[in-house]
């Protein structure tokens, strides 16, 4: 199972264009199975690209998965995860500090096969340190990530804005297995895309997955279409 998370920055890339047609030939290239979306912006009841949750799901043939955490200049503006197979359920979980930036979790329960789940959260996190160690706290607190109803493995990811091992990192790295992007990748930098300086984009997964290959997707077209680049993961289930 191939799976993905990208921060597409409300498709507007580093030309400063606003081109969702190029995400969707980002995603063409990679074929994930399962992919996670951050800053994903979508306006109803005009061009049909400008919807770019809906509109990256019919241009791939996906499931959607919508987590909405504001508005956004009239739009709609959050997370999706896209995906191959059907969903099971869909929940948003409020990750939101007081007076930061509204910030959720995506949980989709990915139905793999008739007798499998896998648990996908697509989250993005806070650009504040102490803004993080909330949400951190929040998704054990508010048992987010180990929710009594959790029935199959789990896939925890996104952008986590945390480019140093903070609470987030200690409390996922408890629970679960976290890709090791120097072992993989030869490298501890993958943001921006053109001169990496951070590493905020971020894995998590159960001891029920074995990850194979991990690849950060850089081709001309993605050092355009966003700031940020997508980490692919090839997982064994």
């Amino acid at each position: 199972m191939r799976v993905v998370t990208y921060n597409i920055h409300r498709a507007k890339g580093m030309d400063r264009r606003v081109r969702p047609a190029r995400i969707v030939d980002v995603l063409r290239e990679i074929g994930a199975d399962v992919i996670a979306l951050q800053e994903v912006l979508s306006f109803e009841g005009g061009r049909r690209e400008l919807d770019q949750a809906r509109y990256f799901a019919e241009e791939l043939g996906l499931h959607l998965g919508l987590g909405i955490n504001r508005t956004l200049r009239g739009g709609t503006y959050g997370n999706v995860v896209l995906s191959r197979y059907p969903l099971a359920s869909t929940c948003n979980y409020d990750l939101s500090v007081k007076r930061r930036e509204k910030r959720g979790c995506l949980r989709t329960d990915v139905q793999i096969s008739e007798q499998r789940i896998i648990h996908v959260f697509n989250l993005h996190l806070g650009t504040s340190f102490l803004e993080r160690r909330r949400q951190a706290r929040k998704l054990v607190e508010a048992r987010i990530i180990d929710g009594h109803d959790l029935v199959g493995p789990r896939v925890v990811l996104g952008d986590f804005n945390e480019w140093t091992a903070g609470l987030t990192s200690r409390v996922l790295s408890a629970r679960l297995n976290s890709v090791d992007i120097r072992t993989h990748l030869r490298r501890s930098r993958t943001y921006p895309g053109l001169f990496p300086i951070m590493h905020l984009d971020h894995i998590y997964f159960d001891d029920a997955i074995e990850l194979e290959r991990l690849a950060l997707h850089r081709t001309r077209t993605t050092l355009v279409a966003s700031d940020h680049l997508p980490l692919v993961a090839d997982f064994r289930v």
